[in-house]
C-alpha cells in the first residue's frame, strides 16, 4: 500500500483529496460570499451564513462519499466522542490565549494605546444584528467551522506531510478564506480596511493560530469538540475585548512567540512522520489492545 494511502475497511485504499476539497469549499463558500457583497445586509446576512457552513458541508459529504468506513468512524468518534477531550490542555490553550490577550494589551500602552482596552465593548464588531444573534452567530461560527476544518481538512493534509507544514499550510488557506469578507458591509473584516496594515495583520495573524489550534487538536487526540471549544473562546475575545486595530498588530507578533514556544515544546509531535499515509491506522490500530489490534488488521488488510 502506498504510503498515502489509507485501507477502508472493505479492502479498498483511501487517499485523502486535500486539493479538491479546498478547491470545492473556496467554491461553495465564495459563491454565496460575493453576491452578498452587493445584497442588501439582511438578504446578504443569509447569505454569509450560508457561505460558512459551506466547508462542514463539503467535509461531511467527503468523509461519507469515501467509501471508508474507517474514515466515518474516525469522524463520528472525533464529532462526539467526549472521552478524547483532555480538558487541562484545553483550558491551559484558553489561559494561554487570554494572557496573550493581556500581553498584547500592556505592550500596546508603550505605543500610546489607552488602558481602557481592559473592558468589554458594549456591541460586537459586525453589524446588523443584535446582542443575542451577535452570541449566537459567533458561537455557530466556532462550531460549524471546526466540523469542517477538523472534520476533513486538517487530516486530508496531515496525512502527507508532519504537522508543522500542515499547520503553516492550512493557517494560510483558512485565512485568505476569509477574503471575500473585507468587502462585506458590516463585517469586522470590512472594518478593516481603513487601513491595509490592519488586512495585512488579519491575514497573518490567521498562521500562528492554525498552529496553536493544531496543538489543541492534536493534545486532545484529534477532538472536534476540544477545538470548537478553543475556538469560540478566541472568538469571543477577540470580539469583546476592547482592543485597538493597532494592538491586534502587537497581538500578532505575540500569538507567533506563542506558537513558536508551543512547537519548540512539542517538537516531536510537530515533527514526527509516523502518521504520514497511516494516519487513521495510528488511532484505530495501533492504541488498541491485542485482540482488537489482530481484528483490526484483518479486517483492514490490503
Amino acid at each position: 500500500m502506498k504510503n498515502n494511502e489509507m485501507n477502508t475497511g472493505n479492502g479498498k485504499p483511501y487517499r485523502y483529496r486535500p486539493v479538491l476539497f479546498f478547491a470545492l469549499a473556496y467554491l461553495f463558500t465564495w459563491i454565496f460570499w460575493i453576491p452578498a457583497i452587493f445584497l442588501d445586509q439582511n438578504i446578504g446576512a443569509v447569505f454569509m451564513l450560508i457561505g460558512l457552513i459551506a466547508p462542514a458541508v463539503v467535509s461531511t459529504v467527503f468523509i461519507f462519499a469515501s467509501g471508508s468506513d474507517l474514515l466515518k468512524k474516525d469522524f463520528r468518534i472525533k464529532l462526539v466522542g467526549f472521552y478524547r477531550v483532555k480538558w487541562m490542555n484545553v483550558l491551559l490553550a484558553i489561559l494561554l490565549f487570554a494572557g496573550t490577550v493581556v500581553c498584547s494589551i500592556l505592550l500596546s500602552l508603550a505605543f500610546g494605546q489607552s488602558v481602557d482596552q481592559f473592558s468589554f465593548t458594549r456591541d460586537f464588531s459586525f453589524t446588523g444584528v443584535g446582542i443575542g444573534s451577535a452570541l449566537i452567530t459567533v458561537t455557530l461560527a466556532s462550531i460549524i467551522e471546526e466540523v469542517g476544518w477538523k472534520g476533513y481538512c486538517e487530516d486530508s493534509i496531515g496525512a502527507y506531510m508532519n504537522w508543522f507544514w500542515e499547520s503553516m499550510i492550512f493557517g494560510a488557506l483558512w485565512s485568505f478564506w476569509h477574503f471575500p469578507l473585507l468587502f462585506i458591509r458590516g463585517t469586522y473584516q470590512a472594518g478593516l480596511m481603513v487601513n491595509p496594515l490592519y488586512v495585512i495583520n488579519f491575514f497573518i495573524s490567521g498562521i500562528p493560530l492554525g498552529f496553536i489550534i493544531t496543538w489543541v487538536y492534536l493534545v486532545s487526540d484529534r477532538s472536534i469538540l476540544a477545538c470548537m471549544i478553543y475556538h469560540l473562546f478566541v472568538n469571543f475575545l477577540q470580539e469583546k475585548i476592547a482592543m485597538t486595530p493597532e494592538t491586534k498588530c502587537v497581538e500578532t507578533v505575540v500569538v507567533i512567540i506563542v506558537a513558536a514556544v508551543i512547537v519548540f515544546l512539542n517538537r516531536d509531535m510537530f515533527f514526527e512522520t509516523r502518521h504520514v499515509g497511516r494516519l487513521l491506522e495510528t488511532r484505530y490500530i495501533e492504541k488498541e489492545g491485542p485482540e482488537d489490534s489482530d481484528i483490526a488488521v484483518n479486517e483492514f488488510a490490503v
